[in-house]
């Protein structure tokens, strides 16, 4: 059964109560659909992605799947971002379909039906009907329907724009099938129809933040950046106790969870660039370094995230070494944060080169002999990558672009220092790196995440 827009008042109501049950309350108060955003800016959002669509185009959007860690034991469902972009409907085995209308757009939403009896295992579900009076689609109906739909949808298409991509569970398969003419599925549906990626396109509208967005970003890294700061006001014995009170204080501090599987590296831990056992003992004379943990809304808010990487001295005090290799990195990312302005006209790339630069300067006074691959070894990764709904956000964005107002970045130099003779001693076995999230705007940044302290002083004072 399919529904449309009517106004049917018992219907709607009946809606309603549906997305009540299924949406926390204080997100229903708001007014927003999700937290922070509007159902109106996510019908701005899917009107921009249909003014960018040919005539009689459309765009084939799937939710993500139920993953399952082993058996029936499922791990937390995090919807894809895409998806969730343009119709914040945060549920499995759904499709939007947003096509180009002539002077707007349409906008499909096709997802699970009301079932009292699977919902009592799983959960609440939305339904059809809110999928049209509270998610605001022109039409809905049973996922289970989707190839009759599609059949219908696609062949009066012109074009069709999609990135589903493989995954192990049938309703994917569907979609992962459009290579294959072969097979069942979206290929046998497309036949010869011109397919062409939905990336690029939804890149170029993701990759500028609203106003709104902007705030739950803030929202996360302030919530962040404190449960950071309140970490380092504590001795710690184990990186594991550091991880798990950091999730603590994440949601304490009103976010969801980690967005993130923490990276907490002690000691020589910390030359490791995704080391996540955290399960070393600390050991007082050794950095905590990369107490690395990335949120959305506070390690999730609204699914939007900040990034956040500080590194402090397990006993509290920094020895001297530690004190000057760290202060060259912190000047280095002073530096660079600065520059995250639309008026300097400078890329990541760009800035990335001023940090190496600066990185090779401060580490030659320091002793270093940075000649040959040298900067290659001791800094092996990028300055910093595009952040938003996810860590790593619109994957494929080129960083060789002006930054432009409403991009936000992560800027997070950073020095891991081998145990090897080419080093000089006392900096040896040492890792550091300083991130901060960053908004990009017209005069002068935005820093997203300012509550983690980072200067020496700063650091050294909440243990004194």
């Amino acid at each position: 059964m399919k529904y449309r827009k009517t106004i049917d008042f018992t219907k709607t109501a009946r809606s309603i109560k549906d997305f009540f049950i299924t949406h926390p309350t204080p997100r229903v108060r708001s007014m927003a659909l999700t937290p922070g955003i509007t159902a109106l800016e996510y019908a701005q959002r899917r009107s921009k992605l249909a003014s960018k669509l040919p005539a009689n185009g459309v765009a084939l959007i799937a939710a993500s799947d139920i993953k399952y860690r082993s058996g029936a034991v499922f791990y937390d469902f995090h919807q894809d971002s895409d998806f969730f972009y343009l119709t914040g409907f945060n549920e499995p085995e759904a499709v939007a379909v947003i096509g180009k209308a002539d002077h707007d757009h349409t906008f499909q939403l096709y997802v699970r039906p009301k079932d009292p009896k699977a919902e009592q295992w799983e959960g609440s579900r939305s339904g059809a009907e809110a999928a049209v009076d509270v998610f605001n689609a022109d039409e809905s109906g049973d996922i289970k329907d989707i190839e009759k739909q599609l059949s219908r949808i696609v062949s009066d298409a012109s074009e069709v724009f999609t990135d589903a991509s493989p995954s192990a569970s049938a309703f994917s398969r569907f979609f992962a099938s459009k290579s294959s003419p072969s097979v069942h599925g979206l290929a046998k549906i497309l036949g010869q129809k011109p397919v062409k990626p939905l990336r690029g396109v939804l890149n170029e509208i993701r990759n500028i933040k609203s106003d709104a967005e902007i705030a739950n970003m803030r929202k996360a890294g302030q919530a962040s950046g404190r449960a950071f700061t309140e970490a380092m006001r504590q001795g710690w014995a184990t990186e594991k106790e550091v991880a798990a009170f950091l999730e603590y204080k994440f949601k304490q501090n009103g976010c969801d969870t980690s967005a993130y599987v923490p990276v907490v590296a002690g000691g020589e831990n910390a030359l490791q660039i995704h080391y996540v056992r955290n399960d070393y003992a600390l050991r007082y004379g050794k950095l905590l370094s990369r107490i690395k943990t990335f949120t959305y809304t506070n390690a999730e808010y609204g699914n939007y995230i900040t990034d956040i990487t500080r590194t402090w001295p397990v006993s509290g005090t920094f020895t001297p070494p530690q004190k000057d290799l760290y202060n060259a990195i912190l000047a280095t990312q002073r530096t660079c944060v600065a520059l995250c302005r639309a008026s300097a006209s400078n890329s990541l790339d760009k800035i990335h080169q001023i940090a190496e630069t600066s990185l090779k300067d401060s580490l030659s006074l320091l002793g270093f002999d940075m000649s040959g691959n040298a900067l290659e070894i001791l800094f092996p990764h990028h300055l910093g990558h595009y952040i938003g709904l996810d860590v790593h956000d619109t994957p494929g964005q080129s960083r060789k672009t002006p930054l432009q107002p409403g991009q936000c970045v992560t800027i997070e130099p950073g020095i891991y220092v081998p145990n090897t003779d080419r080093w000089p001693a006392p900096f040896r076995n040492m890792g550091i790196r300083i991130e901060d999230s960053v908004c990009v705007q017209d005069e002068h940044p935005l820093v997203l995440t300012t509550e983690a302290v980072k200067e020496v002083d700063d650091i050294e004072a909440l243990r004194a």
